[in-house]
């Protein structure tokens, strides 16, 4: 499959990185993090908790949550495995499967990381999650198999799990060169939701053929 080099038929990629930069920079030049985190994160808790109105509804919190970032480093680092892997699975599913894609994704994420601790009071932010759907569909649909001991599809599967452990692991950094400071507009203290990349990951690769499917069914 060869990705278009054209952002016209990834238009849907495009736009989520735009709004995404565009509501950091709203909440970075206002200096409004703190109260954004709590008011649009998603915290696990919270389900359980009685709301008075004033945050997002609980059920609305894991998209909002991906339109939050901690930092310049935590925002690039998203936009770039979004706008590279993105672009090319639009390009394939198309631009209606790649925002379903997203948005369940999006759930996803928030789904594990709930299951994990459904008591924590963290607040879980950024797009990573969602993120990680699009990459699952996207080791999916462009893994080769370079893997010497299994042939066929089930080298596929372990491509995507080699690609799956890369992805956490990456985030695993970013989060510690966060947390160790150093860097203009960083998060500090930001601690790796490593159970919602996982889940958002496992639903992109669930979801990849399925879609392609969806989109060729009069084919």
């Amino acid at each position: 499959m060869r990705p278009t080099e054209s952002w016209s038929k990834a238009r849907v990629t495009a736009g989520l990185s735009l709004v995404t930069v565009a509501c950091w920079l709203v909440v970075a030049v206002l200096g409004l993090e703190d109260w954004a985190f709590v008011w649009g994160g998603f915290i696990p808790a919270r389900l359980t908790i009685a709301d008075d109105g004033s945050l997002v509804p609980f059920w609305l919190t894991p998209l909002t949550a991906t339109l939050l970032h901690g930092g310049i480093i935590h925002l690039g680092f998203n936009l770039l495995i979004l706008v590279f892997c993105g672009r090319r699975v639009e390009n394939v599913l198309g631009p209606v499967s790649l925002a379903i894609l997203y948005l369940l994704g999006a759930y996803a994420a928030a789904g594990a990381q709930y299951l994990a601790d459904p008591h924590s009071m963290m607040t879980i932010i950024g797009a990573s999650g969602a993120i990680s759907a699009v990459l699952g569909a996207y080791a999916m649909l462009f893994s080769r198999n370079r893997v010497s001991f299994v042939s066929g599809r089930l080298a596929v599967w372990v491509n995507a799990l080699w690609l799956m452990a890369a992805w956490v692991i990456l985030q695993i950094l970013v989060g510690i060169a966060s947390a160790r400071g150093g860097f203009p507009f960083t998060g500090d203290g930001m601690v790796i939701a490593v159970a919602a990349h996982i889940g958002g990951f496992i639903i992109g690769v669930l979801l990849a053929n399925p879609l392609l499917l969806f989109r060729y069914r009069k084919a």
